[in-house]
């Protein structure tokens, strides 16, 4: 049972330093990387890298606020409209190649807003454009209105197919001059209704038009009963690829105007990455000097469950995965001074048994036992505090900031883990490192 223990631990140990590993670590002329998962279990996919996620204000990209108009949404249909909103400019931007963007939808007062992240994105104006896009596709066929006219000119008219009967769009090229163009897949009634409708235009053009810009009007050789269909144009890659990505995304069900746009160049955000390190380095190294030099071996042994306490800290923020702001590392930080705190309430309670004549072994049992209830108290006292600024329920009179979630949450994660290191992590490194006679 002993050593299935001390296999297990060591396991876990080789996967906490095998995710910590930076991306391209290099040994030689060996590169390891971080733990990745990549296979399929019961026909489900599992796919999972672990490596550190950054947020805007260190990746640098866009911060964007949309505010909804709602006036002419039913109030019981309101929260299904926003929802899919939501949905669909998160799919605009993912279809647009955006890494890792945040979506999410916020209430001040009676406004309903939705707050976009883009970190890494550099064209943020076409991304602007795109997010707000209505994009309404329409085949339409010509027809006479006015046959008593000398010379009638045709007129395009609605069809009744529109971009609602398509399943899907994606790029292809042109088999015969290597053209890009977009290829269109129909749903079953969208595929009975092109089939009608390419019947009766046979040796006559066929309006696709987006947005009310005529983009093709290819002339109809014959019937296509298939469902699928090609939009073909004067295309560069990118137009093909912007026009595909409107055209999946669909409509957006209610109107969306940008109020608030912050802009932070990768540039800052390596420099303040480079600056946290420089800081975050300092002050570990201080705060294990203070301990080392007042508590002596104790003080070894908490420092060694500090470091302990940072692998777990940074292996979970890999593994969820946490989003890293400022913020978001100052919260971090925070939670080191609890941990140290928990370990300096431990000793001295251990030194004051000690005083009282008491033998090593009982003073660190009852200190361990006598510290536990301040160290509970302290620690679901900031808990709470981390559970209100993080805001779960999203409730309007409480803090509702993408930047104020991502302190919490850091602060949070690394007091749970700070109450396991300080309390169970030490506690095992006394037994197996300190002796009485030391």
């Amino acid at each position: 049972m002993k050593i299935f223990k001390v296999f297990l631990l060591l396991l876990i140990t080789v996967l906490i330093v095998w995710i910590d590993l930076p991306e391209n670590y290099k040994i030689g002329k060996f590169s390891i990387n971080p733990l990745s998962l990549d296979f399929t279990v019961f026909g489900i996919k599992v796919k999972k890298e672990f490596k550190t996620h950054l947020g805007l204000d260190l990746k640098g990209g866009s911060h964007l606020v949309f505010q909804t108009n709602t006036i002419k949404v039913n109030p019981t249909d309101l929260k299904d409209a926003l929802s899919s909103a939501r949905n669909i400019i998160e799919k605009r931007v993912n279809f647009f190649g955006v890494s890792e963007p945040t979506v999410q939808t916020l209430k001040s007062g009676n406004n309903y807003r939705i707050s976009i992240d883009l970190p890494g994105i550099e064209k943020v104006d076409e991304a602007i454009a795109l997010i707000g896009r209505t994009a309404q596709l329409s085949f339409q066929e010509e027809k006479i209105i006015d046959e008593k006219v000398a010379s009638p000119a045709p007129v395009l008219v609605e069809t009744g197919l529109t971009g609602k009967h398509i399943k899907k769009a994606s790029v292809d090229f042109n088999q015969q001059d290597g053209k890009p163009q977009v290829a269109l897949s129909f749903n079953n009634e969208g595929a009975r209704l092109f089939g009608d409708i390419t019947k009766r235009n046979i040796g006559k053009p066929l309006a696709i038009v987006v947005d009310n810009f005529l983009i093709s009007a290819p002339t109809v050789q014959q019937a296509i009963s298939e469902g699928n269909a090609v939009i073909t144009g004067n295309f560069t890659v990118d137009e093909a690829k912007k026009l595909t990505i409107a055209i999946n995304s669909g409509a957006l069900p209610l109107p969306i105007k940008l109020i608030e746009q912050k802009n932070i160049g990768p540039t800052l955000g390596t420099v303040e990455v480079k600056k946290s390190v420089i800081a975050g380095f300092f002050g570990l190294a201080m705060v294990l000097l203070f301990m080392i030099l007042y508590y002596g071996k104790l003080g070894i042994i908490a420092s060694m469950a500090l470091l302990i306490y940072g692998l777990i800290s940074l292996a979970i923020f890999r593994l969820i995965p946490v989003v890293l702001t400022l913020p978001g590392i100052a919260g971090f930080i925070l939670s080191i001074g609890m941990a140290v705190d928990a370990n300096i309430l431990i000793f001295e309670r251990i030194k004051e048994e000690i005083r009282k004549g008491k033998e090593f072994e009982v003073a660190v049992r009852l200190g361990f036992g006598r510290a536990i209830d301040a160290i509970k108290d302290a620690n679901i006292t900031t808990l709470t505090v981390a559970f209100i600024l993080f805001n779960p329920l999203n409730w309007e009179f409480l803090p509702q900031f993408g930047m104020v979630k991502g302190f919490a949450l850091t602060l949070a994660i690394g007091v749970a883990i700070s109450l396991f290191t300080g309390v169970v992590i030490t506690k095992r490194l006394i037994d197996v490192f300190y002796k009485k006679n030391d």
